[in-house]
């Protein structure tokens, strides 16, 4: 994409591709968001390249990366909280750059919730209207309460809340004024697994029932890809990726984000042939296949990738072998090395006789289940196989170094509205 061309994301139904204009006015809608050139350096360091992107209106928009990538830095531009180095941020066609958080119509929901403790329920979710010169606040307050399903708890501190309802509260309180758009940084992240989980779903609930724009900071890839709409992948500043949840996992156009977005087998290809729309490949000196239209590499050697998941494991010599092989289906034999129990699923490494180690997951059936130290054949359709340059190998985990995004002082909470 040429780097003066804005990433689109697909609007909140999911129509449209990236790159595809939006039925009305780019970023004129009401809760749209446009970042344009938009850049931050501290000193030496450039925490956000000159970035370029489209948030349609009422979308659930996710900054997906590690810590340094440079996500929470571009929040904290939209919010005002960050002045850029250089760039405009426009909100439903209106330039805001230079405005003040506290006029900008945008609220943040920030890790820590910041609540009052000697306030009730109701008396925080109520605070921004009160500021506003409110009287009649009862009724939104109700509605509010009602929308994060709290409305029997209206009368409690937030001491006698647990952390699940504590950030409802939050939530409530930053929705109350109605922004046009909300940004959410880490909402969840002091959460205990099962009550994220469970937040995770709550939150895409409200987003679809208020239809106000959310933009979501995260560097958990579950949490992203339950919620959102459209995930960017960032990376060292700059956005790898845009995409759907599924597009992003099943067609990734970097090994960052193939590693990033779960994990991925990547096997040093080279291309010998083309057939019926199939490259026929040399993978370790044996031959592979894969559609033309799953890989984006440039060159005849790249690398291909599997998910561990679309792998199928058969007992070595048996007919699932020979059916396999009249099958078309890419193979590797090898011997199990390793072998975990997940719960939903097995995680198996096999040493493969041309010398890799692929990591493969089987759901937990009653059907084979081999030990270690087994004889094994992985097979897998081509469909399922993607093919990447080899000019980022990289492993997702080491790619992106912890490195600060902004100076390390804690940063201010928005005023509240």
């Amino acid at each position: 994409m040429d780097d003066t061309t804005p990433l689109k994301s697909p609007g909140p139904d999911g129509s449209g591709t990236p790159g595809d204009a939006p039925d009305e006015t780019p970023g004129n809608a009401p809760g749209s968001v446009e970042l344009l050139s938009l850049h931050k350096a501290f000193n030496k360091f450039t925490a956000v390249h000159p970035l370029d992107l489209e948030i349609p209106a009422g979308s659930f928009f996710a900054l997906l990366g590690a810590s340094g990538c440079g996500k929470t830095t571009t929040l904290r531009m939209i919010a005002g909280l960050e002045k850029p180095t250089s760039g405009r941020v426009r909100l439903g066609g209106e330039d805001i750059t230079a405005l003040p958080p506290h006029k900008r119509p945008v609220n943040t929901v920030f890790q820590s919730y910041a609540l009052f403790p000697h306030l009730t329920v109701a008396e925080n979710v109520a605070f921004g209207l009160r500021r506003k010169g409110r009287k009649d606040v009862a009724g939104p307050v109700k509605e509010m309460l009602g929308l994060v399903q709290l409305g029997h708890l209206s009368d409690r501190k937030p001491a006698q809340l647990s952390g699940g309802q504590q950030q409802r509260v939050a939530l409530a309180r930053a929705l109350i004024n109605r922004p046009q758009v909300l940004l959410l940084d880490e909402p969840l992240g002091a959460l205990d697994l099962k009550l994220r989980r469970q937040m995770q779903l709550e939150l895409k609930r409200i987003q679809t029932e208020v239809g106000i724009t959310f933009v979501h900071v995260t560097h958990d890839q579950e949490e992203a890809m339950t919620m959102a709409d459209t995930i960017a992948v960032m990376n060292d500043g700059m956005i790898e990726q845009l995409g759907s949840p599924e597009e992003l996992y099943e067609s990734p156009r970097t090994a960052f984000v193939a590693n990033f977005l779960g994990q991925s087998n990547l096997l040093p290809a080279r291309v010998t042939g083309r057939r019926g729309g199939h490259l026929q490949l040399d993978v370790f000196g044996g031959r592979m296949t894969l559609p033309a239209e799953r890989s984006t590499a440039t060159r005849d050697t790249f690398v291909m990738g599997i998910r561990p998941e679309k792998i199928t494991m058969a007992e070595a010599g048996s007919d699932d072998e020979i059916r396999a092989v009249s099958a078309g289906r890419n193979r590797m034999p090898g011997i199990v090395t390793e072998a975990g129990f997940i719960g939903v699923s097995t995680e198996y490494r096999v040493r493969t006789h041309q010398g890799p180690e692929l990591v493969v997951f089987a759901q937990n059936r009653d059907d084979y289940r081999p030990r270690v130290g087994d004889p094994v054949l992985l097979h897998w359709d081509p469909k399922h196989g993607f093919g990447l340059d080899t000019a980022d190998t990289a492993d997702a985990a080491e790619a992106s170094p912890a490195t600060a995004e902004a100076p390390a002082e804690e940063p201010a909470p928005e005023p509240l509205r």
